[in-house]
C-alpha cells in the first residue's frame, strides 16, 4: 500500500508515492497507448498492457523490463496476475483471452470461443475459474487448469465490458452497455439480480 502504478495513454506507466504523490519511477517501452498496470501480489513486478499488442513484465524496483508477451492481438485491453503471482492473464481485441507462465514466459492456455472482443479477463480468488467479458454480449467461464469453457452468462442486451468473481468465488457481476449489472450464480449460470438504475454504459 505504500505505491500507486497508473497506466496512460501517453505509453507510459508510473509508479507513485502513495504518501507524498511524487513520481518514483516511469516504465517506458510500450509504443501504443496502455490500457491497464497492475502490481503483483507481492509487490516486486508490474504487469502492463496496451493497444500495441504486448503485455510487459517489470522490476517495480528498478523499473527494467523483465519480459515482453507478445500476441497475434493488436489491441489488448486487460493484464492480471494470478494469486500466486505465477500466471498473467490476458484479454484481447482478437476475441481471446490469453494465459501466460511468468517463470518461463509461456503461453499456457487460449480461451476462445466469444465472437467480438474480449474487454476483460479475471481469476476467481482460488485462481481455478477465469471469468471474461465480451462484445458478445456475454460473459463466460472456464476451467483455468484446462481451457474447457463451464458457462455462458447470457442476458445482457449490449457488450459486456467487465466480469469479476465475490471473495468466496461462488458469484460472478458483470457490467454492461446495457445500463445494468447483474449478478450470476457461477455453479449454475443461473442470473441472480439484475440492477437497473444507471442511465448509461456501465463499465465496472
Amino acid at each position: 500500500g505504500t505505491e500507486i502504478v497508473t497506466a496512460s495513454w501517453d505509453r507510459t506507466a508510473r509508479i507513485w508515492d502513495a504518501a507524498g504523490g511524487l513520481e518514483i519511477r516511469r516504465l517506458t517501452g510500450h509504443t501504443g497507448p496502455l490500457t491497464s498496470a497492475e502490481f503483483s501480489p507481492d509487490g516486486t513486478r508490474v504487469i502492463t498492457a496496451s493497444v500495441d499488442g504486448t503485455t510487459r513484465l517489470w522490476d517495480a524496483d528498478s523499473g527494467r523490463e523483465l519480459h515482453v508477451f507478445r500476441t497475434d492481438g493488436d489491441h489488448l485491453n486487460t493484464a492480471t496476475f494470478s494469486a500466486d503471482g505465477r500466471r498473467v492473464l490476458v484479454s484481447s481485441d482478437d476475441r481471446s483471452a490469453y494465459l501466460w507462465d511468468i517463470g518461463s514466459g509461456a503461453l499456457i492456455r487460449t480461451f476462445a470461443g466469444h465472437s467480438d472482443r474480449v474487454a476483460s479477463a479475471q481469476f476467481s480468488p482460488d485462481g481455478r475459474l477465469i471469468a471474461t467479458a465480451s462484445d458478445d454480449k456475454t460473459a463466460r467461464i472456464w476451467d483455468a487448469a484446462t481451457g474447457r469453457l463451464l458457462r455462458v452468462l447470457s442476458g445482457h442486451r449490449n457488450r459486456v465490458w467487465f466480469a469479476a468473481f465475490s471473495p468466496d468465488g461462488r458469484r460472478v457481476v458483470t457490467a454492461s452497455y446495457d445500463k445494468t449489472a447483474r449478478v450470476w450464480d457461477v455453479a449454475t449460470g443461473r442470473q441472480l439480480l439484475q440492477l437497473v438504475g444507471h442511465r448509461a454504459p456501465v463499465s465496472s
